[in-house]
């Protein structure tokens, strides 16, 4: 199943109904220009217009609509939207047709799954959304973090419209701790401010403002500020200021960002959503997965009942949180059964092969990958 297919098709249709609706939209402007013309024609004769005047102008206007054909071009944008839009279910139902096939029988937490689903709505900020599912499913445990996540967007919402305000109480509320995790959030947001008052031409305003909030904080951080201070220089000319970087209008885009990082940070929360990583996990999965289930079913073998697939899923990166160790001599991937073990050499393998190669502990064995020796007794378990 091709789900980069389904989502070239989708922005196809959203391109095709952009240019669609901007076609009509301007077929529309253009007839409306004509007419409004016309009507300023008529109405600078001041009364004195002749019936003969009348049908000479609006003669005119209909030869001009008639070169326009609005009704041809109207009609035209939306048939070729149709024939993108026809295509699109026939994909999806042959993309999706036998998804149902990479379903496993899984016993479920449906607490632990309220509790997610509900944070990752709360995360959103779709309050609504989250309420709704807490009341219905009956899972008052998640209304905590609901409070931490609308202080989050109280202070987000703050950003979007340049107030600081918020932000600065939270960080004031929290300054200990964010200090201990060596953030350094206090001075770009006051950074962010002065940049504000440099930028509108006030350099008295910029330098009152330095002296109440940057310098509390030059201890810490002398190096930065001075080289804030420097943008005193170029209030009227900005765009030589050396250190360009600390009053760049993407500086917004990254101060939310990183606020977001820290406040989901004491939440004990990721800054990732593990529902939307949980869902893009599975969908870039999910191809692999049907068509082994294909596989299987021809061999008439049931996949579902195997403990490990016999192909791998490859996943990017972005989901890969946790290290993995796979033994050199068997080729399996560690487990809380088989785990990683250190042999004196400081060689690892995992205990099975260790088992295998002591005669289940009952002698020496030699490393395979070095001359040393070493007895099952002396190898340690590793923890990742």
């Amino acid at each position: 199943m091709a789900l980069w297919s389904i989502k070239d098709a989708f922005d196809h249709i959203a391109e095709r109904q952009k240019s669609s609706s901007a076609r009509s939209q301007e077929v529309i402007d253009q007839v409306d220009q004509e007419i409004e013309q016309t009507l300023a024609r008529i109405q600078s004769f001041n009364d004195l217009m002749s019936p003969d005047d009348m049908k000479s102008i609006l003669a005119e206007l209909k030869v001009k609509l008639n070169s326009i054909g609005p009704l041809q071009q109207l009609e035209q944008a939306p048939k070729e939207l149709n024939t993108s839009l026809s295509k699109y279910p026939k994909l999806l139902e042959n993309s999706f047709a036998d998804i149902s096939k990479a379903n496993r029988n899984v016993d479920f937490d449906v607490h632990t799954v309220n509790q997610i689903i509900a944070c990752h709505f709360y995360r959103q900020g779709m309050f609504d959304f989250g309420d709704c599912l807490i009341n219905e499913a009956g899972e008052p445990e998640a209304t905590g973090i609901r409070s931490h996540f609308f202080e989050m967007h109280q202070v987000l919402n703050g950003l979007r419209d340049r107030n600081l305000e918020p932000a600065l109480n939270w960080i004031t509320a929290n300054r200990e701790i964010l200090k201990q995790n060596g953030s350094t959030l206090e001075l770009k947001l006051h950074t962010l401010q002065f940049a504000e008052i440099i930028q509108k031409g006030s350099k008295i305003d910029a330098l009152d403002y330095a002296k109440t909030y940057l310098s509390p904080l030059a201890s810490l951080h002398m190096k930065a500020i001075q080289q804030l201070m420097v943008c005193l220089l170029y209030v009227e000319r900005l765009d030589s200021y050396p250190y360009a970087e600390l009053i760049a209008p993407t500086n917004w885009e990254k101060f939310t960002e990183e606020l977001t990082q820290q406040f989901c940070s004491l939440m004990g929360q990721s800054i990732w959503s593990p529902f939307s990583v949980v869902m893009a996990a599975g969908i870039e999965g999910l191809p692999t997965l049907l068509k082994l289930a294909t596989v299987m079913a021809a061999k008439k073998q049931e996949w579902q009942e195997m403990k490990q697939l016999p192909v791998p899923v490859e996943l990017g990166s972005e989901f890969q949180f946790h290290s993995v160790f796979v033994c050199p001599v068997s080729r399996e991937q560690a487990s809380e059964e088989n785990p990683p073990m250190q042999m004196p050499c400081l060689h690892v393998l995992c205990k099975q092969s260790i088992m295998k190669l002591s005669k289940n502990s009952s002698r020496t064995f030699k490393c395979p990958y070095c001359p040393a020796e070493a007895s099952a007794a002396q190898c340690r378990q590793l923890y990742f």
